[in-house]
Parts: structure tokens; sequence; C-alpha cells
């Protein structure tokens, strides 16, 4: 990481024409849970069965990590705007997760290149986690924390990691001129506003009850 490029592979391109899990090889329908494959640094797409075998910490020899599906936002504790300057990250939509082989948070940002990294104070990053808890709670490699600013409005959430990375592929694939278009501003609105009606509140409590992945 930071760019996941890859979701879907050989098993994706079997000769009927549909999407196969990359484990397996079982046909897919279009809801299905993703893997990240910690060697490769990839996404990998599963069948329900496989992917709960991987729902478990340690499973598998500690490769594949299940992405989870659910999305959650802190209301009690808003991101200001003189937090977010106090990261230094140059733009407005930006996504943070823990890398397990570099043992720190990484940022990133959708831009016509992909995924790009960003430059983060590490120390704000920890004295908001502190004051804004759902910061920390992140499942390394497969959960981030999405930050959308528009104006003086910070809306900030804790998504699955694809989903930021299928943003990227969006921005990347409609990205027009220099600062993207109105297709993009489309896009970026469209996303935000599909995670405001799937959140559900977090609090400290919330992850002890968290039930895998199901169809």
């Amino acid at each position: 990481m930071p760019d996941l490029p890859r979701i879907g592979g050989a098993a994706a391109s079997a000769d009927d024409g549909l999407e196969h899990c990359e484990l397996c090889a079982t046909a897919l329908d279009d809801r299905h849970g993703h893997l990240v494959d910690l060697e490769r640094r990839s996404l990998a797409c599963a069948c329900r069965a496989c992917y709960l075998l991987f729902t478990a910490p340690g499973s598998g020899h500690g490769r594949y990590r299940a992405v989870p599906e659910d999305v959650h936002r802190d209301p009690a504790h808003p991101l200001g705007v003189a937090d977010w300057d106090s990261l230094g990250v140059p733009v407005g939509t930006a996504f943070f997760f823990r890398n397990s082989d570099l043992g720190r948070i990484v940022g990133c940002y959708p831009s016509p290149g992909g995924a790009t990294e960003t430059e983060l104070d590490l120390a704000e990053w920890d004295r908001l986690s502190t004051e804004c808890p759902l910061l920390g709670a992140l499942d390394p490699d497969v959960q981030a924390i999405f930050v959308h600013r528009d104006d003086d409005r910070i809306e900030y959430f804790r998504v699955p990691i694809d989903a930021c990375y299928a943003l990227v592929g969006e921005v990347r694939m409609r990205w027009r001129g220099l600062d993207g278009g109105e297709e993009i501003r489309t896009t970026l609105a469209a996303f935000v506003a599909g995670l405001r009606e799937r959140a559900r509140p977090w609090d400290e409590t919330t992850d002890a009850a968290a039930q895998p992945w199901s169809i």
C-alpha cells in the first residue's frame, strides 16, 4: 500500500465471463466480500464461505484479512477546521489506515494518478485520536477513516478500505482538466451521501458487538 490496484485477478476472467472467488473459483454475484492479501498488498474478491474463513484474527496464517462492511460515524466527537489543518493534508478529501507492515497510519487521497500518499503529522493524529476515539479504532489494513471537507463542514467516517479504493478508481477514471471537473465533484458528493446513508453511530462499545459479513 498505499495503492491496492488489483480487485479481481485470473479467477475473475474465466471463460463464462463471470467474476469468481480468487480462492476457490466459485462464481460471484454482485454482492460479495473482499480480502486484503497482506503478502501482495492487494484486494481479492471472495465468496461468502472463503470470506468467513478470514474474519477471525490470525486465520489463514495471517496472509488474508476480511474487509468488514460496516460504516460508522461518531457525531459526539466532531472534527473542526483547525483539527483538519493541523494534520497538514493538502486536500479536502482523504483517507487514513493503519498499515501493519509500516506499523503506522498512512494517509492517501484520490487523484488522477490513483491513490496518492500524503505527508501526515503523526503526533497530531495521535492527539486527535484521543479527542475523537473513532480515529484510533481502526482494524489494521482493512478499515480506514475517510474525511471530506466542504468549506467549513468536515465529516469523517470509518469505512471499509475497499470503499476508499473504489472511489480512487472512480476519480482516476472520471478526472478531467486541472481540478477534475464537475463530474468529480458529483462523484465525491454521491460517495459522501452514500456514507451518510449507511453510517451507524459508533461508541467504544460498538466493535465488541460487531458481526461478520453475511449475505
